[in-house]
Parts: structure tokens; C-alpha cells; sequence
């Protein structure tokens, strides 16, 4: 080149374009810090719509949380609904002992408490001797969860025994070597009121939440 524009010299200027990667790198950094500042504003509008988010998805599981069956015994419904009283159940009265008169005399005082009474007298050859405790109660099939119960309040230890092939709702008291006496009358009574008692019924009330 000539004129005033003349290079001298043997080294040359280079021509570079100017480097805008500092420039970029900075816009990258702005637009993220926008982008955070603007999203933690849309959540805080959320927020305050809502009524607190945080508070609420607390607050849920507690809303939530299922009851608790407990029993309470206020109700007059269950299986207690279907024990007799002593005035519906007839008992036949057998002395399976040597010793005379225990069937007269257990008789007269179940009477007194309120059961009907069947038959008074010896038991069968089957238990004659042969009942070693206080006695046993026998009675059909049904009479195990009804009769049989009742009739035991009055002679504790009894065992219970059910015959499949007998009809009708009378149940025995077959007196063994063991007896000396029936229950005593207000330890009997104190039971009888137990087992007639209201059955306890299921009731509602909260759980607590974890």
C-alpha cells in the first residue's frame, strides 16, 4: 500500500473479531437469577391464595386420620341379650352322693333365687359315684350358651357338659362327692348380673395421629 497507509516492517497486524464470551456467559447468568426471583414470587402468591400451603398439607393427615373402635358399655345390644333369666330355666336336681337329702335342699334354695325346678331325687347309674366334684351341669346343645351359664353362677367349679341328643330347654344339676354348698347368694347374684349384663357396643372415638 502507499501513501501515508504504508505498513512498515516485517511484523502485521492481525485482524480478530472481538470476543463476546465473558458478555454471554454474564446474560446467561442474569436471565437464570430473573427466572429464580420470578418463580419463588409465583409461590409466594400461590401461598397466600391458598391459605398456606405448608400449614395445610400439615394439617391433612390429622383431618384425616381414621377413629378408633373403642367398647362402651351404654348400648343393650349383643350376644348378652340372649342369656336367660333364672325364672325361664327349669332344673332337675340329682344327688350323685351318699349323703341324703342334697337334692331337696339344693332344690328349695335355687327355687328361692328365682329357677323353676324340674325333677328332685338320685342321679342315674351313669353319675351315681361318680361325679367328683362340686357337680355337673347338663343340658342340650343350645343350653351351652344360655341356660348352662346361668345355672353355673349358682354353683362355681360345676362342669359344663352338653348332650347333642336331648330335647327340650330343661338342664340338670347332678350334685358331686365335692359339693358342700351353693354359691353363696350375693356372689351369685354379683355374677348373674355380670353375665346378663349389657353387652358393650362399638363407639367411635378419635385416634391419635403420629
Amino acid at each position: 500500500m502507499g501513501g501515508q497507509y504504508r505498513i512498515t516492517g516485517d511484523k502485521y497486524p492481525r485482524m480478530r473479531r472481538p470476543r463476546r464470551r465473558g458478555r454471554l456467559v454474564l446474560m446467561v447468568v442474569a436471565s437464570v437469577a430473573v427466572l429464580g426471583v420470578g418463580g419463588w414470587g409465583t409461590l409466594q402468591l400461590i401461598d397466600v391464595f391458598t391459605g398456606g400451603g405448608k400449614q395445610a398439607a400439615a394439617a391433612g393427615p390429622k383431618a384425616d386420620c381414621a377413629t378408633k373402635v373403642s367398647p362402651s358399655a351404654s348400648a343393650s345390644t349383643g350376644a348378652n341379650a340372649a342369656v336367660p333369666k333364672p325364672a325361664q330355666i327349669t332344673v332337675n336336681v340329682y344327688n350323685a352322693t351318699p349323703r341324703s337329702g342334697l337334692a331337696k335342699s339344693t332344690a328349695d334354695e335355687l327355687k328361692k333365687r328365682g329357677f323353676k325346678i324340674g325333677d328332685v331325687g338320685n342321679a342315674s347309674a351313669q353319675f351315681d359315684k361318680k361325679v367328683k366334684g362340686t357337680g355337673i351341669l347338663l343340658g342340650p346343645a343350645a343350653s351351652l350358651d344360655t341356660s348352662l351359664p346361668v345355672l353355673a353362677t349358682q354353683l362355681t367349679g360345676a362342669e359344663r357338659r352338653t348332650d347333642t341328643g336331648r330335647k327340650g330347654g330343661t338342664v340338670d344339676l347332678i350334685i358331686g362327692t365335692a359339693f358342700k354348698d351353693l354359691t353363696a347368694k350375693a356372689a351369685a347374684d354379683k355374677a348373674l348380673a355380670a353375665l346378663s349384663g349389657p353387652a358393650p357396643a362399638a363407639t367411635a372415638s378419635p385416634k391419635a395421629c403420629s
